[in-house]
């Protein structure tokens, strides 16, 4: 499934939670939620994409609020299981958020939203829950979404960088097959090849270094959020160093 391409007057709708993705990689959901099955709905429906932002302590209508920058995902895959939906993402456009647009209901923790909320805590079926949202105003949807102004950093990574990120990175992946008990004679071959999917002199090699390698999620949003090359390559390099 292909996303639209979206000038920096649409709206983005925004899934909001403790994770960073990055440009190119890929990582996988669950979705249970009211507010975000809508929101799926939605972007199947229109073959659109959504903004996946870490949340943040500010709120809006009483949820958890995003953080500055995100990473614009596609769908590439999406099953559903019961109430559950299970959605497979790609990571694809850096974005900064110009106006955050709060969902047009609060929480269930809400005293108003009371009454939605039977005792065994099951979540009501997604039609009565858009009886509840008032007809004045211009956004009618339970999810977060934002104006956004999608950054294209161009990355430039010298001979020298890529080399010390190759060996580096190799060392990291040699000491994971050994961890495996993976045989020598294809732990070579096993290096390389991972080596040539990851290792390329492009805008993406940095991302996806980290996105392999660095799973503390304040280090994964400071790399989401930086704008320069060198800062990224000296997180990542750091990084690598300590895994081995």
């Amino acid at each position: 499934m292909k996303s639209k391409c979206m000038s920096g007057d649409d709206v983005l709708p925004l899934f909001v939670l403790p994770m960073v993705i990055l440009p190119g990689e890929i990582q996988q959901l669950r979705i249970f939620e009211p507010r975000y099955r809508q929101m799926l709905d939605d972007c199947l429906l229109d073959s659109k994409s959504f903004g996946l932002v870490c949340d943040d302590d500010e709120e809006f209508n009483g949820w958890r609020g995003p953080r500055p920058f995100g990473c614009e995902v596609e769908i590439i895959h999406h099953e559903t299981m019961g109430s559950n939906h299970f959605v497979e993402i790609l990571g694809t456009r850096k974005f900064q958020i110009d106006k955050v647009i709060e969902p047009a209901l609060p929480p269930f923790s809400d005293q108003s939203m009371a009454e939605l909320m039977p005792e065994a805590g099951i979540y009501p079926d997604l039609e009565t829950i858009l009886e509840q949202i008032p007809e004045e105003g211009n956004y009618h949807k339970l999810y977060l979404a934002a104006k956004v102004n999608f950054l294209e950093n161009e990355f430039t990574i010298t001979d020298e960088q890529l080399e010390q990120l190759t060996s580096a990175l190799k060392s990291v992946i040699k000491t994971i097959g050994n961890n495996m008990n993976v045989e020598n004679e294809i732990l070579d071959e096993w290096v390389d090849s991972r080596i040539a999917m990851i290792v390329k002199n492009d805008n993406d090699t940095l991302y996806s270094i980290a996105a392999m390698t660095i799973s503390d999620l304040e280090k994964k949003y400071q790399i989401l959020s930086q704008s320069e090359s060198q800062e990224i390559y000296d997180e990542i390099i750091t990084n690598l160093t300590n895994i081995v």
